[in-house]
């Protein structure tokens, strides 16, 4: 059993392979706008995120083109080798998915330890994000920052390292791409109302209150990258 996991190809690796046969075949010609995503994953028969994610995946080795507010092109024909089952990263689904299963257990743990000294340092951390953002930059050490603090309030030295590696993963080249084309200072006002949220409930140390806050903001991120329209 050892090792099939990391031969297996990811599923949005599978349908950008898909997207590249189709395209090697003639289905979709060089300069060709590919179709809506939403028709293009009825015809492959994925996935909505899958298939956003197959596009980024060929966005990175140079086969399509995502053009803002004029759709998908493609851009190369010829024969490539696919890449790695690791030189893309994880699925971003997938690290949302695990992330919210993961920080949601915290959550629950943090909250019956919060101490005012954390919240102390919790609210100085939303605040500096705060600042970052009215500034034009992206407060991703704060962001990471915020989290780690609270996992580290759970008291579980495994939980607290597998939190700091998922967000970690958000520098992968998969996921650095979706920032790129759905990331913007709007999406990181969002991202600091719910954070305000889940800093509220472990204000109130309501465990379960934190767990679906964190729920909600793990989810609207997922869906801030996957369901709106490039820019």
């Amino acid at each position: 059993m050892n090792g099939i996991r990391t031969s297996e190809r990811r599923l949005y690796q599978q349908v950008a392979d898909q997207i590249r046969a189709l395209i090697q075949a003639g289905q979709f010609k060089l300069g060709q706008r590919l179709p809506a995503e939403r028709d293009l994953a009825q015809q492959l028969g994925v996935s909505r995120p899958s298939l956003r994610e197959a596009l980024i995946a060929l966005e990175i080795d140079g086969t399509v083109e995502i053009r803002m507010g004029s759709g998908i092109y493609v851009i190369a024909t010829s024969e490539r080798r696919p890449a790695s089952a690791s030189s893309m990263g994880e699925s971003p689904v997938e690290l949302m998915q695990a992330r919210a299963a993961v920080e949601g257990a915290v959550m629950v743990l943090a909250a019956s330890r919060m101490t005012p000294d954390v919240l102390k340092t919790l609210r100085q951390t939303l605040d500096a994000m705060g600042r970052e953002i009215a500034e034009g930059r992206k407060p991703v050490e704060h962001d990471r920052q915020f989290h780690l603090a609270i996992a580290a309030q759970a008291g579980n030295s495994v939980l607290a390292r597998i939190v700091g590696e998922l967000f970690d993963d958000r520098h992968s080249p998969i996921s650095t791409q979706l920032r790129v084309h759905f990331e913007t200072p709007d999406t990181w006002s969002y991202a600091l109302d719910e954070h305000e949220a889940i800093y509220a409930a472990l204000e109130a140390r309501d465990g379960l209150l934190a767990q679906a806050m964190m729920h909600v903001h793990l989810e609207e991120s997922k869906r801030r990258w996957l369901d709106s329209e490039p820019r």
